[in-house]
């Protein structure tokens, strides 16, 4: 695409040196490029679409809480079963949960038992990671603080074998079918929807602009941890805390998934007794 002149480049991160690489070799034949989804650490994008990150995660950290506060749990032992450590993504939703609990384990009212990141966001390895976690507990454990539902459902499915499932507090985020399911079945105590179309329009008005030599709409910056003063100009969208049946209808109503796909995951009898 490059080499064909293109006006701008949207780069969806698979990991930054290479995309950076290839944001570098753009911005030598004068093209623009425009981060989606996730900030390429040490690139050159001129802009940033994707979710408020630190925001998912304040509201993974406040589901917990909130779950834990309902189930009357007064001193509650937790684990952070984090993403992977090389995603700037997973940093920034480590930072958000983290921001709500932190103040709660410095107080004392928390134990944060064990605090490990997942590789490559690998389902298998976090279920693995959060077995040896329940261990270290002596399986007397009151929250998972998981950053995305694969790995919340790793931790759940582990859960489940000790008996578990459901009294422990999990939370997760993207508003997949099985982690919908979940919310259903209580297996997940709280999840997040990010509205994906608004994240496409996000990029799409943002590319139009720098076609047009026009100052597009941004809400924010974000910061490149690796390059000291480097802030990107953004749009951040805002998630959608999703703890209940009303949640799961709200999203399904959105089109962002079906019924039948939910249903499918948490049983027929599951959906008509949520009233879905």
């Amino acid at each position: 695409m490059i080499t064909k002149k293109v006006k701008v480049l949207i780069l969806v991160n698979l990991d930054s040196p290479s995309s950076a690489a290839v944001q570098a070799s753009a911005k030598k034949a004068g093209i623009a490029t425009i981060d989606y989804d996730r900030l390429t650490l040490g690139g050159s994008a001129s802009y940033y679409v994707s979710f408020d990150n630190v925001g998912v995660g304040k509201l993974q950290g406040q589901g917990i809480v909130d779950c834990l506060k309902a189930k009357g749990v007064a001193k509650p032992r937790i684990v952070y079963l984090n993403g992977s450590p090389t995603d700037n993504n997973a940093t920034l939703f480590k930072q958000g949960y983290d921001s709500v609990i932190r103040p709660l384990i410095k107080a004392g009212t928390y134990t944060l038992v064990d605090d490990k990141s997942v590789p490559d966001w690998d389902n298998v390895k976090g279920g693995t990671i959060f077995e040896q976690q329940l261990t270290k507990a002596g399986k007397k454990l009151d929250a998972v603080v998981s950053a995305n539902e694969g790995l919340g459902l790793a931790a759940a499915a582990v859960l489940k074998k000790n008996g578990l499932n459901g009294k422990v507090c999990v939370s997760g985020q993207d508003a997949s079918p099985a982690g919908l399911a979940a919310i259903l079945t209580k297996d997940l105590s709280n999840t997040v929807y990010k509205k994906v179309a608004l994240e496409a329009k996000g990029a799409s008005d943002l590319a139009i602009a720098l076609i047009k030599g026009t100052k597009a709409a941004t809400n924010g910056v974000t910061a490149d941890s690796t390059v000291k003063g480097r802030s990107v100009p953004s749009i951040l969208l805002t998630p959608i805390s999703v703890t209940d049946a009303a949640g799961v209808k709200a999203v399904i109503a959105d089109k962002f998934v079906t019924r039948a796909d939910v249903c499918a995951a948490a049983t027929e009898a599951v959906c008509k007794a949520a009233g879905i």
